[in-house]
Order: structure tokens, then sequence, then C-alpha cells
């Protein structure tokens, strides 16, 4: 709706994973670190963790963007508390393969599939969102897919990526066999202040904005205390922001159009009693 008044090329602030979009901070810069030193390794498991909608699935696009088809079989699993069983199935449907057939089947199935592929020269590799989710059965599923080997070599690298309490999970004593799975953790923490001006201007610069609208420096503090340096949070303020900046025809933000979106959202959240309440007193 305000792409085509601020002459965007497309919408800056959408939620959607897009590793066009993606912003270099510190912290993603080390989880990328990460990441690729985990492909270089090939074997184990690579953690990841941070908060909702710090950018994990952002790396994991990323990621997959970078490995060819040549070079890798890469698949992707979002986690909803799968089982152990029903992880099995995804897995062998995110990697193509048919998912009708008992679960030793399945099994055998995926190691032909992995030693195909090391036949092949390809590197199979396996990203699991939303690891937090699993449970320690599931985790244990994923920590014997790891065992499949050839000649020495492992066959399937797999990258956890989950919110802060699945670092909690890893510690308990069950999970020590994974755990010394692990061959490189990291956290990806929120933005700090300055990032989150500059992760702003990057997005806004990635759809072609030249200062139409601008953005003031204390509007840049306001969005900065509200979401905390929270990527998505960024994204949902700011979309809402140049949302009323074309319906108001303004081509400049500072902190008072910001407090005004602000409380637009908190309104729209907050129980209907209470809103009534307020804009009564209003």
């Amino acid at each position: 709706m305000y792409e085509d008044y601020y002459q965007f090329q497309a919408k800056p602030f959408q939620l959607s994973p897009d590793p066009d979009f993606l912003f270099s901070s510190w912290g993603h810069r080390r989880a990328m670190a990460y990441l690729a030193y985990g492909v270089h390794q090939g074997e184990g498991f690579i953690v990841i963790t941070g908060e909702i909608g710090a950018g994990k699935t952002m790396l994991a696009s990323t990621l997959a963007r970078k490995m060819t088809s040549q070079t890798y079989a890469l698949a992707q699993v979002v986690s909803t508390s799968l089982e152990a069983d029903d992880l099995v199935r995804t897995v062998a449907s995110a990697f193509g393969l048919s998912q009708e057939s008992s679960k030793a089947e399945l099994l055998n199935r995926i190691e032909q599939f992995l030693l195909a592929c090391h036949r092949q020269g390809k590197r199979a590799l396996l990203v699991v969102d939303e690891a937090q989710n699993l449970p320690a059965r599931s985790l244990e599923e994923l920590r014997m897919l790891s065992n499949f080997v050839s000649a020495g070599k492992p066959l399937l690298q797999t990258f956890l990526l989950g919110q802060p309490e699945f670092r909690r999970t890893l510690l308990r004593p069950d999970m020590e066999q994974l755990r010394q799975r692990v061959i490189a953790s990291c956290h990806l923490g929120p933005l700090d202040a300055a990032e989150t001006e500059a992760y702003i201007v990057h997005r806004l610069r990635t759809v072609g904005w030249h200062d139409d609208p601008s953005f003031s420096a204390d509007a840049f503090v306001a969005i900065y205390q509200h979401t905390g340096g929270i990527p998505r949070k960024i994204n949902i303020l700011c979309d809402r922001l140049l949302l009323m900046g074309r319906l108001d025809e303004k081509h400049a933000f500072t902190g008072k159009e910001v407090a005004e979106v602000i409380n637009e959202l908190q309104q729209e959240f907050a129980p209907a009693d209470l809103r009534v309440k307020q804009e009564g007193g209003a």
C-alpha cells in the first residue's frame, strides 16, 4: 500500500525471512561464522539459539541459499513438538523420501539416501528450526541419525535452531550424549541501539529508499526502546509506521509519530474492556 507512495521496490519490513534483507550485525556475523565452521567440519551438531524474532530462521534461509544442489543435499524441518516416529517421517519427507513404511524401513531408506549422497560427493545437511519444541526422545532420534557413517565419515550433519530455553534442555543429564556431539554453539542476541538504526536503514535502502520518508534521531531511539532491538519487533513497528505515513501523507518521522504508532499497536492487543475505558477517557 505504501510502497508506491514512497517509491519503494518492495516492502522493506516484511516478516517472512528473505536472505536479500540479511543484516550483518555483530551477532549475526558470529552466528554465520559458526554455521560456516560447522559446514567445514562436516560432522556433529551446531546449535544456535536466540529470542523469538531474533533472526534464527533468516540465518537458516541464508544458509540454504548458499548450499548449491550440486554439492549439498539440504533439508529443513520446523519442529512442532514432533514425537520421535513423526520426526523420522518428517526428516524423510524433507529429503524427498516416501514416508509410507514402517519406522525401521524409513530409517533404512534414510541411510540408503545418505549413502547415495556420499557416493555422489554430496554432503547431507539437516536444519531443525524451533528445536526447543522437541521432546527428549525426538532429540535422541536425531542423535541416532548422526550415527550413520561410511568409512568412518559421518553421513549427516544437523543444525539445531531454538529459543533460549533449548540451551537449558541441552544441559539436562539425559542430554549428555547429544551434548558431546555439539561441535559449536552460540546465542543470537538483540541488536543494540546503533545496530537498530543501521538495520532500519539497511532494509530501507535494500528497496530503493532515498530519505523519503526521513527518520529523526529520536525516532530511531523510540523504535529501539520499544522493540529492544529484536528484528521481528522492529519490522512490525516500522511497517505500521510507514502505513500510518501513507495514510497521513507524512514524509518525515520523529519520536512523536513512533509513539503514536506504538500506542495504536498496544490498543489493538489490549483487552476489549480496557480499550473501552481508555477510549472513553481520551
